[in-house]
């Protein structure tokens, strides 16, 4: 399968601003690009990509004053499969897991472990740990926030989300990601691409869309808590803590969102006569 996915998003300053943009493919995906993948600005401007602490690709730029564009488009192989479900998928004692690991089992600033510790034990204390107990996580999420882009709050908290029971893909991964850590399994907050490919599509416009990996049996799967079945065609563009961590830009000044695209489609091919 093939991937046609992008973004078009423009930025207004009052001032040179310095921003990082962490826009980029993940490096785990490079090797499926079938055409190049570059960020292109318009007015062309300077740009230096660097790797964080997380392996993700992060771009600095200067943004000038006035409107600056951004925009990338590329193509991209896919397996078409489905996210893998491993319902025995065990979960690693604290002492086991390896020190890389263990940072994705404290608290961050949008998933505040120490107010979610009591609820988490209270609703899945009884439930088998493993694979089990992050999908009864991912269900309690699901069924707990009402999906609403008008009441998207940028910053709204896993502490928030279950209170407030309503939110965006973001709160529902902050909700669960949370919840698992109360629980002692390492969870980390992803985004990426997800288009509607094998779901009816969706009316509502495009956009980048947030998951989460859960560490069971020595290794990461992919959660989400928002759609709450597997899905296909997941592009990682980056992963880290929570939101904070891989936001799509980070702004050292005044600056004003004023455009904003993005696209994920299969791309149909002709079949061969």
């Amino acid at each position: 399968m093939k991937i046609r996915a992008g973004f078009d998003i423009e930025y207004e300053c009052v001032q040179p601003t310095p921003m990082l943009l962490v826009l980029s493919v993940h490096p785990s995906r490079l090797r499926d690009l079938e055409t190049p993948h570059h960020i292109t600005f318009d007015p062309e401007i300077p740009s230096r990509d660097y790797r964080d602490d997380f392996g993700n690709i992060c771009t600095r730029i200067v943004a000038p004053a006035g409107l600056l564009r951004m925009s990338t488009q590329f193509t991209i192989r896919d397996d078409g499969l489905p996210d893998e479900v491993a319902p025995d998928a065990r979960q690693t004692p604290v002492d086991e897991l390896p020190d890389d690991v263990l940072l994705f089992l404290l608290g961050s600033r949008y998933c505040e472990t120490d107010r979610l510790t009591d609820l988490a034990w209270s609703l899945f204390g009884h439930v088998a740990p493993g694979w089990q107990m992050v999908q009864a996580i991912c269900d309690y999420a699901h069924e707990r926030i009402t999906f609403d882009y008008l009441k998207a709050d940028p910053m709204r908290s896993a502490v928030n989300g279950n209170y407030e029971q309503t939110g965006v893909c973001r709160d529902f991964a902050h909700l669960a990601v949370a919840l698992c850590r109360c629980m002692n399994i390492p969870a980390r907050y992803c985004t990426g691409y997800l288009g509607d490919i094998g779901v009816p599509e969706d009316p509502n416009p495009m956009d980048f869309s947030a998951w989460f990996e859960a560490y069971l049996d020595g290794r990461w799967y992919t959660f989400d808590a928002r759609h709450n079945h597997p899905r296909i065609g997941r592009i990682l563009m980056a992963r880290g803590r929570d939101a904070t961590d891989v936001a799509i830009s980070t702004s050292f000044g005044a600056s004003r969102l004023a455009g904003f695209k993005v696209i994920t489609e299969q791309v149909v091919e002709e079949a061969a006569t």
